[in-house]
């Protein structure tokens, strides 16, 4: 997953970040509306972590940008108990779920993987392409039955190829997807060739079909022609 965390408490914000780090999850922060407005503007999220009352603006703001914009970002708002009419309105607006500070951060985790899991796989915690079966939970592939070892970065982009499938992804939104916007991707792609080859050959050698293909000049498509 993609997270960006929108939050002005610098404590918080930490934390969430430490809490979503480490696993298959690339987190990005902001702390304030104009830094926020920034990166929703340039890059595309699984989720976005919302914080409404920020310095220099308003997160509802945000919200509106993403659906002026026609961007399809998750956002889960989190909110203290007294705005329960700007949470409302965020729900209005296309948000997909609010918290209420303060909250546990497995509870924030749960619905972050609840909503990216809505948008991406219909809330499907099993999913089934052909021959491929992936277990979300348990973060494991099969083919036909037989379990596949994939690294944290293999399996993360086979999921982002199976979200995306028959679509063209550009190499900038796998590094985007993989490693965020701190990642220098403008000259050398060869990490993105390198785990495609990797997901491409431990597929193809358990008895899957080679989903996916090269779009010349463009990026990658998972598809089953």
């Amino acid at each position: 997953m993609k997270i960006l965390i929108i939050e002005d408490e610098t404590g918080l914000r930490e934390s969430i970040e430490a809490y979503f780090t480490g696993g298959d999850s690339v987190c990005e922060t902001a702390g304030d509306f104009t830094s926020a407005l920034a990166k929703v503007s340039v890059y595309r999220y699984d989720c976005i972590i919302l914080d409404l009352t920020l310095p220099h603006g308003n997160g509802l703001d945000i919200i509106k940008h993403l659906k002026n914009n026609q961007h399809n970002d998750g956002v889960l708002i989190v909110s203290a108990k007294n705005s329960l009419d700007d949470r409302l309105t965020g729900l209005d607006l296309g948000a997909d779920d609010y918290l209420t500070k303060p909250f546990h951060l497995s509870e924030l985790k749960s619905r972050v993987t609840a909503i990216v899991r809505r948008r991406s796989f219909n809330g499907n915690s099993l999913l089934k392409f052909n021959e491929l079966s992936i277990d979300l939970d348990a973060k494991t592939v099969a083919v036909n039955g037989n379990f596949v070892k994939f690294t944290r970065k293999e399996y993360s982009l086979l999921l982002y190829f199976i979200a995306n499938k028959g679509k063209v992804v550009s190499k900038n939104a796998i590094a985007e997807h993989l490693w965020g916007d701190s990642i220098d991707i403008a000259d050398n792609f060869d990490f993105i060739y390198s785990h495609i080859k990797n997901i491409r050959k431990k597929l193809v050698e358990a008895g899957a079909h080679d989903y996916i293909q090269a779009a010349y000049g463009m990026g990658y498509k998972f598809t089953e022609a």
